[in-house]
Formats: structure tokens, sequence, C-alpha cells
């Protein structure tokens, strides 16, 4: 019996450990064997022979629990050393990030206007039906609700399809005068490689009174603003159609690529759109509660000019991680 504890005592690793429990306790060791001599020891010593096998075969069990829990700890231990990761050393290979262009391209836009004493408002992700499309001149069964390819909840609420709530909720929490843009993530039921389920746009919204707002007003703001974001480039204005907006208009600018000489990106038409745009009509004013006011509003995709500013071909690379991609923007 002493021998085996000093075997055990004397393991240096798990593996002769379990070694000495099969030859002590399994079913053909030591203690087990002599378990099977009970039978031909006679009754009045079978008691006492049982109870000592007992005694030797708790003893034997302690002694491999203990030493289990050394063994085990001092494994752990070699295996965090021998892993261990010097984390203040310098690895000359680590390179710097970089601003992912469409937020580059949305912080360039919002400084914009910032110099130009905008507000930047915000709003929920998930919007109600009112703020989303009634307030905004879009009521239900409205032909043109069906450009927007919404994704609703089943709790009738649903993930914005433009920014433009944010412009409902200013204008109904504040005074006029008014100057804000509303730069975020919207959502809309489309994936190809110019449109993607989630992507960015930032609206802008001018209220004051009657007197005081035009259509040249917005004309003017547009056109400096293009011109700051790709050049001296045309721009025209095409007369369109937006519920929240009378009269409305498209904006578009000659195309940075071929100088407006046409090529394939603009189709051959010398021009590439860029952002839509109007004053806004009088019966969004109505449902704020607004009166004798006058305003414009514009609004672009932010993928579209960070697109045209980067020379990128299809929308999608933009939210796919790839570093090729990425590091161009260092």
């Amino acid at each position: 019996m002493t021998e085996w504890l000093e075997k055990i005592n004397n393991a240096d690793s798990l593996e002769v450990l379990e070694s000495l429990r099969v030859e002590t306790l399994g079913k053909k060791g030591v203690i087990t064997s002599q378990f099977a001599k009970m039978k031909d020891i006679p009754g009045a010593e079978k008691k006492a022979f049982a109870q000592k096998l007992n005694e030797q075969k708790a003893e034997i069990t302690q002694a491999l629990e203990e030493k289990k829990e050394v063994l085990e700890k001092e494994a752990l231990e070699a295996k965090l050393k021998e892993e261990k990761i010097d984390v203040t050393k310098f690895n000359n290979e680590l390179s710097s990030g970089a601003v992912h262009p469409v937020i580059d391209t949305m912080d360039r836009i919002v400084t914009y206007f910032q110099n130009l004493n905008f507000s930047v408002e915000e709003g929920p992700l998930v919007e109600d039906d009112f703020h989303n499309f009634e307030a905004l001149n879009l009521p239900k069964y409205h032909p043109a609700r069906d450009m927007q390819d919404t994704f609703y909840n089943k709790d009738f609420t649903l993930l914005r399809t433009h920014t433009s709530p944010v412009q409902i909720r200013t204008m109904l929490s504040q005074k006029t005068p008014i100057r804000m843009i509303a730069p975020g993530t919207v959502f809309r039921r489309d994936y190809d490689i110019t449109h993607t389920p989630m992507f960015h746009q930032i609206e802008a919204l001018v209220v004051d009174d009657a007197d005081k707002i035009s259509f040249a007003n917005l004309k003017h703001v547009l056109v400096e603003f293009l011109h700051h974001m790709f050049g001296q480039v045309d721009v025209r204005f095409r007369p369109s159609f937006f519920p929240f907006t009378e009269p409305s208009a498209e904006v578009d600018i000659s195309c940075v690529f071929c100088k407006g000489e046409g090529c394939r990106v603009c189709s051959h038409t010398g021009w590439l759109e860029i952002l839509g745009c109007g004053v806004v009509d009088q019966n969004v004013f109505d449902a704020v509660g607004y009166e004798n006011k006058s305003g414009y509003a514009f609004g672009l995709g932010i993928e579209r000019v960070a697109m045209l500013t980067h020379n990128i071909g299809d929308l999608r690379s933009l939210f796919e991680s790839d570093l090729r991609l990425l590091g161009q923007f260092k």
C-alpha cells in the first residue's frame, strides 16, 4: 500500500497518474483483485478484510485526486507560459487604418453645410407611417410609396426609407427659421450594382417666412455645393416630381469621367444625376402646423457621391470590407 502511495506522489505527468489509477483501481487492478478474494475468506474474517480494503481504496482514490489537481495546475501554467504573447512588442508589419470612403464623404458634406450655419439633426431608424410617409404628403395607397420598397415590421412600424422624417420631427419641435441637414442610414428593398438594402443619405431643409425663401436660393446653394465637391462641373436642373416638394427638380452634373463628352458611366449623355430638390409643398407645412412659411429641401445619396469622387464602379464593394479597396483611401 505504501509503495503505491509513493508512486502516485512521485508521478510527473497526467499520463503516468492515469496508468497508476488503472493499476490500482481498474478492473484488473490490485485493489479490485483483492475484492475478488472475499468469496474465499471465512465469514468471521470477511468483514474486517472488506473494511481494510475500503480504507485502502479510499486512501488511494484521495491520493490520485490530489495529485491530479496538482498536475493539472502545473500543465495549465506551462501552457500559458508557452502561449504567452508580449503585446508590447513593436510589429513593423502593422499598418495604419483609414476612414471609410462613405464616412469620409459624409464628413466632407456635413462639414461644408455646418460652415453655412446648418445644424445637424438626427432621428430614429425605426419610424412610424406618419413621419415617414403621411406628413411628407404620401398618404396611404399613394403610388409614390411603391418607389420606396419599404421594410415593414409586424407592429406596423418600418425601417425609414429616407432621412426626410427627421425634417418632420425638426419642424414639429422647433420654430422657424430652420436651417438643418439630416445625415444617416436608410433602408430599402433593393440590391444591385447601384443599390443596396442599407445605404446613407443627407437631406437638407431650410424654412423661413414666406417672403424670404425661393427656388433661386436653393439653386445658388446647390451649385456652390456641387462645385465644392466636384470642381468646376456644369450643373443643370430638370423638372421632376417629389410628393413633398413643388416645384421639384432633379439636379445633374457634367460627367466627371469624360468631362461631358459622353462615356459608358454617363450612358454617353455627358450628364450624371446627383440629387433631387424642390420647394417644400404646402401640404407638408399643413401637417406640422406651419402657416405663411416657405422653404426648400434637397437630398442625395452618400454612396453615389463617394463612387463618383473615388471612381468606384460597384456600390456593393463599399460594404464588402475588402482591404485591397479600403487600403487605397489612407
